[in-house]
């Protein structure tokens, strides 16, 4: 659960980095998304949760 907390918190600071330091280029980002089509955003959203899995298990593996 340590773990699980802390990388809710480091999803956070990123977030706020982007949010934060390019208030722009997060509002340029969140129009992007509303044109992309469903399925990419789906295909984009398996990658990033494959590639999560990936670095925690070379992390903690």
């Amino acid at each position: 659960m340590h773990d699980f907390l802390a990388a809710i918190g480091l999803v956070l600071v990123i977030e706020g980095v982007v949010y934060g330091g390019f208030p722009a280029l997060a509002k340029k980002m969140a129009t992007e998304v509303l044109t992309l089509p469903e399925n990419a955003l789906r295909i984009a959203g398996l990658v990033a949760v494959a590639a999560g899995v990936f670095i925690v298990w070379l992390v903690r593996g």
